[in-house]
């Protein structure tokens, strides 16, 4: 097949999974930009903001469960468009969080319940509607990435979408002030939850299966089912034609809890930064919501490249004689390194507020190289049909991890900042950031030490 003459429709499919990432990123974003501004309105602790990112991250986890199984049933096209719709509803409604508080109070009866205010009531509300819905992005990508692209260009595509994650991460901060700033916050939510609707549109227009879709030439349908395999399941749920393992068969296998020790350790230090940085800024620095943009756009912008050389970085082993878990976990090792730097952003940051963004700019794109390879150590021991049963254990224990960060860090907050000394928190939750991902390397290193691949499954 002479593949200069194949049309090049697959890259707008993944252009428009690279679009809805990126929407995905900046939808979750727009409450922790706005939090210190929040924060005074409605005389919200740290504890209080904590309970609200716990609910997200909760929920998520919960969701990601089942997210792959509904993409499944429902079929990518609607799949996909389900989860937007859902998440950008819950977007928009975080504007209407205040009445939506009072409303949820009066339904259930839950005035008074620990000294819940209307407001964090309504935002819990909306950010578990939120959750649900953005759970759903990833398995909808991965899976049209399954159709549109052979193999050997799906981990290409799959990597150009998933820097949507990181370009939405820039994007918010240099968008959401300015938007709250010039028409209030509840415009910031609206506006940028809108933003989903016009994904959508797109999406009908130009999405539909490779079978039916007829923007595909001949030659390019072809080349998409070189396979002879054809589509491959996605990875959060395996295909219904491949028999499924039981969680409880899974968990004898000293693999599985490698992987679901190492997302538990390390998943929370990335939503504490995605969560918690700009009120970092503002605490530590009194930077208001507009001076943050470019620290944070600058910090996001780094983990682009944690994003593209974690994926590489195993290779340079694997070249040398390694094998791929092996190789895998010897660059992992030294990406756990990384976030060390970390340590150093308080006792530095009395030089230049650019010490600290810069050394959590390495630490978060660490996590991104280190992202990128821990779902990977699935595929390199387990047979296809566990791999989405063991990457779902594993989400979900990383959003259990996500939960008891956010928690132990509004409750460090609220201690030291009665004290006159909120700094010291902050020292307290880097130091647990920095050192994660260090731990978690040498506990999944001694549960598998070396390459031992499932058989018997």
């Amino acid at each position: 097949m002479n593949e200069t003459k194949i049309t090049k429709y697959r890259w707008t499919i993944c252009a428009l999974l690279f679009f809805a990432t990126t929407v995905n990123y900046l939808d979750r974003q727009v409450l922790s930009l706005l939090h210190t501004q929040l924060a005074e309105e409605f005389n919200w602790t740290n504890t209080d903001y904590a309970n609200i990112t716990a609910a997200f991250q909760f929920v998520y986890a919960l969701s990601m469960l089942f997210a792959g199984r509904i993409v499944d049933k429902l079929g990518t096209k609607w799949g996909y468009a389900v989860a937007i719709i859902l998440w950008s509803v819950g977007a928009i409604l975080h504007a209407k969080a205040i009445p939506m508080g009072h409303g949820l109070v009066n339904i259930l009866g839950i005035v008074g319940i620990s000294g819940v205010s209307f407001s964090v009531i309504g935002f819990i509300f909306s950010r578990a509607i939120l959750a649900i819905g953005e759970s759903g992005n990833f398995p909808a990508a991965i899976k049209a990435t399954a159709e549109y692209f052979p193999k050997k260009e799906r981990s290409l595509a799959t990597g150009i979408f998933n820097s949507g994650a990181n370009v939405g991460a820039v994007l918010a901060p240099l968008t959401v002030p300015w938007i709250a700033l010039k028409y209030g916050w509840e415009a910031a939510f609206i506006i940028i939850g809108a933003v989903g609707f016009l994904w959508l549109i797109l999406w009908f227009i130009f999405y539909e299966i490779p079978a039916k879709q007829k923007r595909l030439s001949d030659a390019e349908r072809a080349y998409i089912l070189s396979d002879a395999e054809g589509v491959e399941p996605i990875t959060t749920d395996p295909a219904p034609n491949i028999e499924k393992v039981s969680w409880v068969q899974l968990f004898k296998y000293r693999q599985t809890w490698a992987f679901t020790f190492g997302k538990f350790m390390t998943d929370g230090v990335w939503w504490f930064f995605l969560f918690w940085l700009p009120s970092y800024l503002n605490v530590q620095y009194g930077m208001d919501n507009t001076a943050i943009m470019l620290p944070l756009a600058v910090l996001y912008s780094m983990t682009m490249i944690g994003s593209v050389g974690g994926g590489w970085f195993p290779m340079y082993f694997m070249k040398r004689g390694y094998t791929a878990y092996d190789g895998r976990m010897k660059a992992m090792f030294i990406i756990a390194l990384f976030p060390l730097l970390v340590l150093l952003a308080q006792p530095l940051g009395h030089y230049t507020f650019w010490i600290p963004v810069i050394l959590i700019g390495i630490g978060a794109s660490a996590h991104q190289a280190w992202s990128a390879n821990i779902f990977t150590t699935v595929s390199d021991m387990f047979p296809q049909k566990a791999i989405g049963s063991v990457i779902g254990i594993g989400g979900m224990a990383g959003g259990i991890g996500g939960v008891v960060i956010s928690k132990l860090g509004g409750a460090l907050f609220d201690y030291y900042k009665e004290q006159g000394h909120i700094q010291t928190g902050y020292t307290i939750m880097f130091a647990i950031c920095a050192v994660a991902y260090l731990v978690a390397w040498v506990v999944m290193k001694s549960l598998v030490p070396k390459y031992r691949p499932i058989t018997d499954l």
